[in-house]
């Protein structure tokens, strides 16, 4: 019996893929109920952050859309933000019923927010240059992949 050589590393590929996502899975649920800020908390804080480091705002209904999440939804987890001291409000200058979602602490280290990402970033810091955008490429299709499930 015979192996093609490329067949067993793309198995291999996928079944470290698989790996990672039930890992998420499993710290998802472990973040529900023992560690902090949800998931979403987490990822609304790292667009929040994105945003304010490219000199744009977000608004809450940005932060629902891009979270795929109702807006009550939001409203709850940002107050919750707020209450932490992580978040603040401005007036939208161009929507008096809108308002502007805002880092509070320019200063706080982003990766204390998800101190995973911080690690994985230490990890990637050890890849080739090469590789690492190999690797990149490869994440980026399959996230395609399950973003595209039951969109």
């Amino acid at each position: 019996m015979t192996f093609d050589h490329a067949e067993d590393h793309a198995t291999t590929a996928a079944r470290a893929v698989e790996r990672l996502r039930l890992a998420e899975a499993r710290l998802a649920r472990r973040r529900q109920t023992d560690c902090g800020p949800s998931e979403n908390a987490r990822a609304a804080m790292r667009l929040i952050l994105e945003r304010a480091d490219a000199g744009m705002s977000v608004t809450p209904t940005e932060i629902a859309q891009s979270l795929a999440v109702s807006t009550a939804s939001v409203t709850g987890m940002l107050d919750r933000l707020h209450a932490g001291g992580l978040i603040t409000f401005a007036a939208n200058p161009a929507d008096r019923r809108s308002k502007f979602v805002l880092p509070f602490d320019r200063d706080a280290d982003a990766d204390a927010i998800d101190p995973v990402t911080a690690r994985i970033r230490e990890f990637a810091l050890d890849l080739p240059d090469a590789l690492a955008d190999q690797v990149a490429a490869f994440l980026d299709r399959v996230r395609e992949v399950v973003d595209a499930e039951c969109a």
